[in-house]
């Protein structure tokens, strides 16, 4: 506990602070339900008011200001801004506690009675700044007694290694790609689609890459977190893309909020709504502004449509016009995903199908195309099973081959660690979530 608490110091000295808070709160909150099982009023007000206070925490540092930016342009006001930074990883913290203290009212799992296991637990390092969203009853039980094997801390060390080559090799690659758009004066057709490509690469390979990392460290010291991405860029439906893409946010929202509402066992008029809350909520999640919002709201279209009638035709449909669709959706939506602000997104979606009389394409452009080639057939490949499957079925069945794996990883882990000794271009783009 105390080490983890050190590792998010150095990224967010004050806000350790309310890292504490998170959990003394939901400790205390959860101990009291136990306490109260058999009064169910009392319980439920408990369970209320602990997730009030982390939605409290978490709705003044992530979006306070968002709410005074709409209520400023709805009725003419003028609120200054409070400037608030946004702690590392609340968005995920957050979760973790409200799911625990949840389950204890639900009577899924028993509350935790020493505060150090269950700090543990909130800000347990590997994870702790984004993900995977990990349960208590997940790792309850490593909590108090795990085993550090050898394979698996060399499971681990391949799975951080692979992970870590992922984000800084190709993600941040595609994100430099992304910068020089932003920063560039050319306006063409093509140039939007690249950038729109490498954003969406730069987002898989980013989040999925920090999450083998998180779960390649949890397995080194005996944990062994959920997975949270399932080669999403190879679906054939934005209902299949969803259940691929961060799975254990779409887990939380599911077992959380959708389910609670009624899910699907309602009529359809309240079916639509619940699809349409979730959705939203899941887009604000993401961030503080109309345009995640809106974007949440387009997820939840496409879904609601697939379930209706779309899935039918999709599963009649040739198999990689299929993907083409969902591939095409997808990265539209991320364009929207990552505009700024909805004008910004607008403009985006505008110059990706040359409206205002854009050029097809400009010398920038072309001279891009040509340099990021080679990096969009690496991010291809590596979107699908095939390294894996030659990883895991090839090279580790073959005596004759074993060595090979290793000696890649290694390899793989020296070219990292040039990349980031030599750059500064290093972000986590989740951390803006």
């Amino acid at each position: 506990m105390l080490f983890s608490l050190g590792f998010y110091f150095f990224g967010e000295q004050l806000y350790t602070v309310l890292l504490l808070i998170s959990s003394i709160s939901d400790f205390i909150f959860s101990l009291l339900i136990e306490k109260n099982r058999d009064k169910p009023r009392r319980t439920k007000g408990l369970m209320i008011a602990a997730v009030a206070v982390s939605l409290a925490m978490l709705g003044f540092f992530k979006y306070i200001d968002f709410f005074i930016v709409t209520a400023n342009s709805i009725f003419g006001s003028d609120i200054p801004l409070t400037g608030v930074p946004l702690p590392i990883g609340i968005s995920f913290f957050t979760f973790q506690t409200m799911s625990y203290t949840i389950d204890v009212y639900r009577g899924n799992v028993r509350a935790q009675a020493n505060f150090t296991t269950f700090a543990t637990f909130v800000c347990l390092f590997p994870q702790l700044v984004a993900g995977p969203i990990v349960r208590y009853s997940e790792i309850e039980v490593e909590l108090e007694s795990r085993k550090e094997r050898v394979g698996d801390i060399a499971a681990g060390i391949r799975r951080f290694c692979v992970g870590l080559a992922k984000k800084v090799l190709i993600a941040d690659s595609l994100g430099y790609l992304v910068e020089i758009f932003r920063d560039s004066q050319e306006q063409s057709v093509l140039f939007y689609w690249l950038y729109a490509f490498a954003f969406a690469g730069q987002l898989y390979f980013d989040f999925s890459g920090y999450s083998d990392m998180a779960i390649g460290l949890g397995r080194m010291f005996g944990f062994k977190f959920p997975e949270n991405f399932n080669y999403p860029y190879v679906s054939r439906s934005i209902t299949e893309f969803w259940r691929r893409w961060h799975i254990t946010l779409g887990r939380w929202f599911r077992d959380y909020v959708y389910i609670p509402m009624g899910g699907n066992r309602v009529k359809a008029g309240r079916w639509v709504v619940n699809i349409a809350v979730v959705w939203a909520l899941t887009g604000l999640w993401h961030g503080a502004d109309w345009n995640f919002i809106l974007w949440g709201l387009m997820m939840a279209v496409f879904l609601l449509m697939e379930r209706l009638f779309l899935s039918k035709l999709l599963e009649r449909t040739w198999r990689p016009l299929a993907h083409i669709y969902t591939m095409f959706f997808i990265i539209i939506s991320f364009v929207l995903f990552n505009g700024e602000g909805i004008s910004g997104a607008m403009s985006d979606l505008a110059g990706l199908f040359g409206i205002g009389g854009i050029p097809v394409a400009g010398a920038e452009s072309i001279y891009y195309l040509r340099s990021y080639g080679w990096l969009f057939v690496l991010a291809i490949i590596g979107a699908t099973p095939l390294l894996k499957y030659i990883a895991q079925d090839k090279l580790r069945q073959d005596s004759k081959l074993r060595w090979l794996e290793p000696v890649l990883v290694a390899a793989a882990l020296i070219l990292v660690t040039a990349n980031l000794v030599d750059g500064s271009f290093n972000p986590f783009i989740y951390f803006r979530f």
